[in-house]
């Protein structure tokens, strides 16, 4: 998910009532809700890099563990060389054991989060780099920011109670159950139409959601050496809508092939969940682009594509 959902949802759970266990218990939460994402310094060093080493190590079940001490850590020492000795009062104690239990929390919100996307996280980093998808939530959601965002905004007025934001953490996992069922029953229901109408049946599958519209999902499916796509949606009666375009998930021909022996293409390709491949002639010679379906159908220029140019040869 997005950086405005994580700390929506570290703040949301200091308002529920957490952030009175300690001092700086909401500061602890706030972090710990976007520490994994830590990795985004993996950009760097480019674009590409960063789709090879982002959601991995800070995002696996070995930072679950290494993350919170790290971070319990730099708040105990915050506390003793910056907030006592810049108070001229006595200060609020920081109860270390509650500041780590708040470390825990914080970071693992941040990874079950984002395994609801189809982004995907690895989540057995360091010891598979395997990647998860939740395919239930859109990683820019406005639903969730409007309900986390309410939550937050009537914990803090009038007597400050903590039942609004529980309410809302409960509504959103409310939200998200409801995501997954239906993307269980949509893939159910596409794999059956595509089968009755000669099609073929799916070897893999993704119904994703969409940006806003939680009635709809864009499909990705692979029938043998095809990919094909449409549009999923639950509010007509003829729910899936195939577009007349067919992609190949193998390398075309030997062009393609050679590039996907370069290191750039690589990284891509251990990132990429539905890659194709595009050849082409630039400036300089032969130009092939390798995209992910799930995000382009056009790769030139696309975040979601790799460039590799191969020259005159």
């Amino acid at each position: 998910m997005d950086p405005v959902c994580h700390t929506l949802v570290g703040a949301s759970l200091a308002e529920s009532g957490l952030k009175r266990r300690t001092a700086l218990g909401t500061a602890t939460l706030l972090l710990a809700a976007n520490l994994p994402d830590i990795d985004v310094l993996a950009y760097a060093y480019g674009p590409v890099s960063a789709l090879w080493f982002r959601r991995g190590v800070t995002h696996g079940v070995l930072a679950w563990l290494l993350l919170p001490l790290l971070l319990t850590l730099g708040v105990l020492a915050w506390d003793r060389i910056v907030r006592r000795r810049g108070s001229r009062t006595p200060t609020e104690p920081v109860i270390w054991p509650q500041v780590l239990f708040l470390a825990f929390v914080g970071v693992a919100s941040h990874p079950l989060l984002d395994l609801l996307n189809t982004y995907g996280i690895r989540l057995l980093m360091p010891f598979s780099d395997r990647w998860f998808y939740g395919d239930t939530l859109f990683i820019l959601d406005p639903w969730v920011w409007a309900i986390l965002g309410a939550g937050i905004w009537i914990a803090r007025q009038g007597r400050r109670t903590t039942r609004s934001a529980v309410v809302a953490l409960l509504t959103l996992g409310t939200y998200v159950g409801i995501m997954a069922v239906s993307n269980v029953i949509a893939r159910r229901d596409v794999t059956e139409t595509l089968e009755a109408s000669g099609v073929g049946r799916p070897e893999r599958m993704m119904v994703a959601p969409v940006a806003v519209n939680p009635f709809e999902r864009w499909v990705v499916v692979q029938i043998g050496d095809d990919y094909r796509f449409g549009w999923y949606h639950w509010l007509r009666s003829e729910r899936l809508d195939l577009i007349p375009l067919v992609l190949s998930p193998e390398p075309a021909d030997y062009r393609a092939t050679a590039a996907t022996r370069g290191p750039s293409a690589r990284m891509f390709l251990s990132w990429a969940r539905f890659p194709y491949y595009e050849v082409g002639e630039g400036g300089e010679g032969t130009v092939v682009y390798i995209g992910d379906a799930r995000y382009t159908l056009d790769p030139v220029g696309s975040w979601a594509s790799v460039r590799i140019d191969l020259g005159a040869r």
